[in-house]
């Protein structure tokens, strides 16, 4: 682990941030402007433990990185760039692919790259240098026949531990093509694969639990706590249009007879408690992001690209925030937002969601950009 003490400088500050008008009783994330812009199609967005903004444009297959106040710090290009994370020792892993040659034929191969940000006593996006390529199906098996069905693998997501060990969600077919191998895979923190994710169920264990996922994300969130969950739970968002439930929670399990992967249960709808809940059946469309708040609050946060929408629900799973100091109720208040369009509470296709010291970001593909929110009574 590293520590960012000192490293880094002080605490960031937000005092630059402007409370608006708004009024007392009303609870609800708010619009921070400027919004970021300057993308062609931002397709994630994360929160470093460096305390930098990371943003994966696919347009131009760059990273690009903000200081809070929304400075551009530094860019690198990362080929075929879709999706990222840091882990707890700053480096970045990114999402891509690699223009590769076997026996005389090209392919696009799915590959993972990690970024060391510190060069020479320098640090930052602008000094990263490419430390080592993870390229399908070569980290699995180092002598594997590429086919051109390789190229229809894709990484889709990744989502760190708090060891630094991670989680890929996998997309495509397998090396015979017959059936479609949808997967969430782990690898230490050297980028050594170790095995794919095995779901324990009433039924038994099942290797094939995972339907067409796309995001990934754990309990290990900025800042760098020391109570950073040690544990391997996380949670998955699926694009498989026939799942009730495309939204999941998975716990790691451990006892004498070993350790199980299992669908954690949260809460389903009851409305003395909340509006709504993350487990209500067909919730969601295509869930395109799923992230938590680092801050222990234990909020969750989804954005769907199909319904323009980003969701927000508490630690059990009920939609929306504690509520507010000095209130009676003991219900969850809706918080929730969105709808089609350009305005500053709308969005086309919002990709991506990050949360950090209070403040939600969105990667709005469709518009370009990136807008940022707090929650009204967040502000001082």
């Amino acid at each position: 682990m590293v520590s960012c003490e000192g490293f880094f400088g002080k605490k960031t500050s937000t005092d630059f941030l402007e409370a608006p008008n708004y009024n007392d009783n009303t609870v609800a994330y708010v619009p921070i402007q400027p919004a970021l812009t300057g993308f062609v199609n931002p397709t994630d967005i994360v929160i470093g433990f460096d305390e930098q903004i990371y943003v994966a444009d696919s347009g131009t297959s760059k990273i690009l990185a903000f200081d809070v106040s929304g400075k551009k710090t530094g860019e690198f290009a990362v080929p075929y760039l879709t999706s990222l994370v840091q882990d707890r020792q700053l480096n970045i892993l990114a999402l891509g692919r690699k223009d590769t040659s076997v026996n005389g034929v090209n392919y696009k191969l799915p590959a993972i790259y990690r970024l060391d940000l510190n060069n020479a006593g320098l640090y930052g996006l602008n000094q990263a240098r490419i430390k080592r390529i993870n390229i399908f199906p070569f980290c699995f098996n180092p002598a594997a026949i590429v086919t051109a069905k390789d190229e229809l693998v894709s990484f889709e997501s990744v989502a760190i531990l708090a060891s630094n060990k991670y989680y890929v969600a996998r997309r495509g077919p397998d090396a015979i093509g017959t059936i479609y191998s949808d997967a969430v895979l782990s690898f230490d923190s050297k980028d050594n694969f170790i095995s794919p994710i095995f779901v324990t169920t009433s039924f038994g264990t099942q290797t094939d639990y995972f339907k067409e996922p796309k995001s990934l994300t754990t309990y290990v969130q900025p800042p760098q706590a020391p109570n950073l969950s040690t544990k391997g739970d996380f949670f998955y968002t699926s694009f498989d249009a026939n799942l009730v439930l495309k939204v999941q929670a998975i716990e790691l399990k451990e006892s004498d007879a070993g350790a199980s992967y299992e669908f954690k249960q949260l809460a389903s709808v009851d409305t003395s408690k909340a509006k709504d809940a993350i487990y209500r059946p067909y919730h969601f469309s295509q869930p395109s992001d799923i992230t938590m708040a680092g801050d222990g609050t234990g909020y969750i946060f989804v954005a769907d690209a199909a319904k323009d929408s980003i969701f927000q629900f508490n630690a059990l799973g009920f939609e929306g925030v504690n509520a507010p100091a000095g209130s009676n109720s003991k219900k969850a208040v809706f918080a929730s937002f969105g709808g089609t369009g350009t305005g500053l509470t709308q969005f086309r296709r919002p990709t991506a969601v990050a949360y950090f010291n209070k403040i939600l970001y969105v990667a709005d593909a469709g518009n370009q950009r990136v807008l940022r929110f707090q929650l009204t009574t967040d502000f001082r």
